[in-house]
């Protein structure tokens, strides 16, 4: 009963109908303010801002046209080594001698370059096609060097050309001397076996090492050059390493990709 006269009571008195009618306090209206503020604010960003990302890969410091593996046109056995590694040679030069059924054969450079690596040793027998030496195509000693970066082909696509690029060479402390500097100079658009790779590169192991994942494109990378520094090329420090780079020499290369718009990304 005391429910039911409670309930009389309430119809029984009139209607505060002179009370003014509070729709929000102060405090709301400023949350609701700065939540619309914010609100365009984020849209404008997402229509006109954009975002930088960066791709890390595997990259070799060598000159422009890499190397080249030199093979045995006969099969016999090496009576001679008549080159040294690390020396520079013009095309047609000698590298081994191989005695053969019919005679000696001398095994000859393709194309100018230097010898990086020789993998035939005084009596030893090789067979037709043999691997015996790997040669880097440079003629002169101050050709530039550059940097190939082994990309995942889904990346190559934006990749802008003159993209800046970022290179921590396993040979120098970057914490010490920072990162090498470059940009992109060209995307090869078709993805390299581990054959091409180590075509180009003179070496079989870092074609196998570099298509572990998947076939990869291959950037080349411009090196930003400097007179200032011993390397002769520009470092994120202001001196970089006391010493000069070499080919064949192991980095990462960090490439800036196309700038994106986030409401791209909102997109199909």
């Amino acid at each position: 009963m005391q429910f039911r006269q409670q309930a009389l009571a309430k119809l029984q008195s009139p209607e505060e109908l002179d009370l003014p009618v509070r729709f929000a306090r102060p405090q709301g209206w400023l949350v609701l303010s700065v939540t619309v503020v914010a609100l365009a604010a984020a849209s404008v960003w997402a229509m006109t801002g954009s975002v930088a990302s960066t791709v890390s890969a595997p990259a070799v410091l060598t000159h422009g046209e890499g190397s080249y593996i030199l093979q045995s046109p006969a099969a016999g056995q090496v009576t001679a080594v008549l080159a040294e590694e690390g020396r520079r040679l013009p095309a047609g030069s000698p590298v081994l001698k191989v005695r053969t059924a019919e005679g000696d054969t001398v095994v000859r450079t393709v194309a100018a370059g230097r010898i990086t690596a020789l993998a035939a040793t005084i009596g030893q027998i090789i067979s037709t096609g043999a691997n015996v030496a790997a040669v880097e195509k440079v003629a002169h000693a101050d050709d530039p060097l550059y940097a190939t970066v082994y990309v995942p082909a889904e990346n190559a696509a934006s990749i802008p050309a003159g993209a800046a690029v970022d290179l921590t060479v396993q040979t120098v402390p970057s914490q010490q001397y920072g990162v090498l500097r470059g940009h992109v100079k060209s995307v090869d658009r078709t993805p390299q076996s581990a054959q091409q790779i180590a075509a180009f590169l003179g070496d079989s192991q870092l074609g196998e090492q570099f298509t572990e994942k998947g076939r990869p494109v291959a950037v080349l990378v411009r090196l930003d050059t400097s007179r200032s520094t011993k390397s002769g090329y520009r470092w994120s420090s202001a001196d970089g390493p006391p010493y000069a780079l070499t080919s064949m020499t192991m980095a990462t290369g960090s490439i800036r990709l196309a700038d994106q718009r986030p409401v791209d990304w909102l997109l199909p």
